[in-house]
């Protein structure tokens, strides 16, 4: 009986899939193969393989502007990134490449805008939607931007006070946006977002704060559902209520061009992972246009603020297997080289699933086993309890000459922010070293170093050691 990885991979997924390959029994990651990079680096490591972000990109643009030719829409399709997802120079400079348009979340969003100003990257024209809640310095910060002259600044308001805030502030005529409050998933412990204004304010709230004030035009209706967009009756039924209020406000004004549909798109989080992209796209437009002809009204330019289906499918965190451990009769666990809850916040927090695949070994046999990590705190791990489902992977021996190593993939969304890149990690246990990989005019593979391994030095400075 064949009792080989490869075998279990295959039979259970099909293999090879879109992304990844195998060159002899060593996986390729999108055309990269991994163990020259291990060679080359060491583990652990971080990589971002920058054309994946494009490729995303020209995806789900492709799919919107079909559906809007095909079904006749008379709106355009904007597609924004939400830079809270990776705030990166090379993810920012890789994503202003293609087209796309900002949204930011938080006060210093508003200088990493005009940082990339000053560099040449965007100019005045750009769209930028201001989401999330505003501070006082948020709303300054914003205020100053447009009063500088940028003209597609659009602040979308999170609550009934932040527009006499900008009233003050504000010296020129500036398009807004309003974010109405969703109803949570009923599973969820709340019953409505804590974000936006409350559905059943929204209207009489814009007739008296916005229909008599010649400085603001509400350009903007924003919702945002916290499960993304899924095909599911409670998802479509937000999107109703939403294109609902659209219309009903699109009735009183006449500038209301924009319908902001928050929540974006899932990525690939496993190799059993299936999503009808087309098939969704589809079904938003439609939905939007079909109420819109109902109502006899101009149906609106659709935004999407794509940040985790921006970048997420880009990342990879590799790691080595510096010990396996016998604990009982039934618990077997691999020791990789740095912790999962330092590199890989939201495997702990919230169980997110990566896509984890053996670098090598894949011709060995395999057994279920558990994946620990180097912090001394109990939640330091990665195993099939914590995802739902049996963790297999590639035996090996311990006088084996080559270690067996492991891929954690489509790691390249939110990661970074919550570890505090760069900062004090548990246990004092460094960040890993971030390499950077892409290709070249002529499509050769280039990769560098875009952050060392951390040191200790490092860590002692920001503890105030000298």
């Amino acid at each position: 009986m064949v009792n080989r990885y490869f075998n279990l991979i295959d039979q259970t997924y099909y293999f090879p899939q879109d992304g990844f390959d195998l060159e002899k029994d060593k996986l390729i990651f999108n055309g990269i193969p991994i163990m020259p990079l291990i060679e080359k680096y060491g583990t652990p490591f971080k990589m971002t393989y920058l054309p994946k972000i494009g490729d995303q990109i020209k995806k789900a643009k492709n799919f919107f502007n079909k559906s809007i030719k095909t079904m006749d829409y008379k709106g355009k399709y904007v597609y924004c990134y939400c830079t809270k997802c990776c705030h990166f120079s090379y993810v920012l400079e890789e994503v202003l490449q293609h087209g796309v348009q900002l949204e930011t979340s938080s006060a210093f969003d508003i200088d990493l805008i005009l940082n990339l100003y000053k560099h040449g990257k965007i100019d005045k024209d750009h769209i930028i939607v201001n989401n999330g809640y505003k501070t006082k310095q948020y709303i300054h910060n914003i205020a100053n931007l447009i009063n500088s002259g940028f003209k597609n600044v659009i602040p979308v308001l999170d609550n009934k006070f932040e527009l006499d805030h900008f009233d003050e502030l504000i010296q020129r005529k500036t398009k807004v946006g309003v974010r109405v409050a969703t109803e949570e998933e009923p599973k969820f412990e709340f019953y409505t977002s804590r974000l936006g204004i409350r559905s059943s304010e929204v209207v009489q709230f814009c007739k008296e704060k916005l229909k008599k004030n010649k400085k603001f035009e509400l350009y903007m209706l924003h919702f945002f559902v916290d499960t993304g967009i899924k095909d599911s009756t409670y998802y479509w039924g937000e999107l109703k209520k939403g294109i609902k209020t659209y219309i009903e406000l699109k009735k009183l004004f006449p500038t209301l061009t924009a319908l902001n549909i928050g929540g974006g798109m899932p990525i690939r989080n496993s190799l059993g992972f299936e999503y009808d992209y087309k098939y969704m796209i589809q079904q938003i437009v439609q939905m939007v246009k079909e109420a819109c002809d109902e109502d006899g009204i101009h149906e609106p330019d659709i935004y999407t603020e794509f940040g985790k289906y921006t970048v997420g499918e880009s990342g990879a965190t590799i790691f080595s297997v510096l010990e396996q451990k016998q604990q009982n009769d039934s618990e077997i666990w691999y020791m990789v080289d740095n912790s999962l809850m330092n590199t890989l916040p939201d495997s702990w927090g919230i169980a997110e699933r990566f896509i984890l695949l053996p670098i090598n070994k894949w011709h060995n046999d395999y057994g279920r086993v558990n994946i620990g990590g180097l912090s001394c705190d109990n939640s330091d791990y990665y195993n099939s309890e914590a995802q739902n489902q049996q963790l297999f992977l590639p035996t090996y021996k311990r006088d084996d000459k080559e270690p067996l190593y492991l891929g954690f993939f489509h790691t390249g969304a939110y990661q970074d922010a919550l570890s505090g890149y760069g900062g004090i990690k548990h246990c004092l246990i460094p960040s890993p070293k971030h390499i950077l990989v892409d290709r070249d005019e002529n499509g050769n593979i280039v990769d560098w170093i875009y952050s060392e391994e951390q040191s200790s030095r490092d860590m002692l400075q920001i503890l105030g050691y000298k």
